[in-house]
């Protein structure tokens, strides 16, 4: 069987798309991801980047409040049972993603947990190949693979992540754990400038850390953050290690000199956050679809989610190297359900 729309990804781009594709009769398969121990370790497991964060206060609809009955009631027993108990912040990353999931299922999505690691383009109907084997046709697809963030690799970075390590600070930099105290930002970029002119608004100090002895970000942007009088740069330095513990979270980070190996110097903070760029997931395209400079997928035509592959359509942060925000990915979900079911009909496919 030839499907009419595969998704490939299991965020909220992906989620809305089934969504919407399911309600439009297209009787979607979604490809969620496999569960392996190198997705974990790349961020690319089932449901997302969202699936890695705590606390969720700017996804519309989700005011603070006890989330426990409805959860209860809206998600099956085989996964609520492995959700912490809920208390009154609101919902949460997982949670918000698993609702999501359970939507796409109640319309009759179709979901394999599997990972698709190769693509053929070039024929019609699209082909398939899966990390277990399998082969699939389609009609049309969805890429809403996402990106990851980019992290140093330190051991640290990962035992404190969701406990004050963070690669995005408009998710996070709100949160009570992070208000009233310093925090860090790595990164000499744009986004650095950006995360650390944002936090200042919520954090007593922030320190942006920076390995030479200027920032590559734009001047503008290098200036606004320069000017802010709650901002100080570490120049010259690196992050040696994240500090903390486990019940605690991050309490300060140990950095060093680039110029100076023996000198190191210790921050005391609440929150670390890596800005230092991200990486869209498409290896698996082998550069079948066009992208722009930074590797994410291009939207080839105006207020629309069209590659330049017609059939493929893209949504989500694997197209979107601006947001990044789980409210814009699931529009663009929106919108890519909506171009396929369009194109499939202009084509008589149905």
């Amino acid at each position: 069987m030839t499907e009419k729309v595969v998704i490939i990804g299991s965020g909220p781009a992906g989620w809305t798309s089934a969504i919407y594709a399911a309600r439009a009769e297209l009787n979607p398969l979604v490809i969620e991801g496999a569960i392996t121990e190198d997705n974990r370790q790349k961020g690319t497991l089932p449901l997302g980047q969202l699936a890695l964060t705590t606390e969720v206060e700017n996804f519309p609809g989700f005011p603070a409040g006890d989330m426990g009955a409805y959860l209860d009631s809206s998600i099956e027993k085989s996964k609520r049972q492995y959700m912490a108990p809920h208390g009154k912040e609101g919902v949460s990353g997982p949670e918000l993603m698993e609702l999501m999931r359970q939507q796409a299922l109640n319309f009759g999505t179709r979901i394999k947990t599997d990972d698709v690691v190769d693509v053929d383009l070039s024929t019609r109907p699209f082909k398939l190949k899966t990390l277990s084997g399998e082969e699939i046709e389609a009609h049309s697809l969805i890429i809403a693979t996402g990106a990851r963030a980019n992290y140093l690799g330190l051991e640290s970075e990962d035992r404190y992540k969701n406990n004050g390590v963070s690669a995005c600070a408009v998710c996070d930099g709100a949160l009570p754990r992070f208000r009233g105290k310093p925090l860090v930002v790595v990164g000499g970029g744009d986004s650095a400038m950006e995360e650390a002119t944002y936090l200042a608004k919520f954090g007593s100090t922030v320190y942006i850390v920076h390995r030479r002895d200027e920032f590559r970000a734009s001047r503008i942007m290098a200036e606004r953050a320069l000017a802010n009088e709650k901002i100080q740069v570490k120049w010259n330095s690196g992050i040696d290690e994240v500090l903390g513990s486990d019940s605690a979270g991050v309490t300060g980070v140990r950095i060093r000199s680039t110029t100076d190996e023996g000198q190191t110097e210790e921050l005391e903070c609440a929150g670390y956050f890596a800005a230092i760029g991200h990486t869209p997931n498409t290896d698996f395209l082998k550069g079948q679809l066009e992208t722009n400079d930074k590797g994410y997928v291009k939207w080839t035509v105006g207020g629309r989610t069209n590659t330049s592959v017609e059939g493929v359509f893209a949504a989500g942060d694997v197209a979107d190297d601006n947001y990044r925000q789980a409210i814009t990915a699931a529009g663009t979900g929106c919108m890519a359900a909506l171009d396929a079911e369009r194109w499939l009909a202009a084509n008589g496919i149905e």
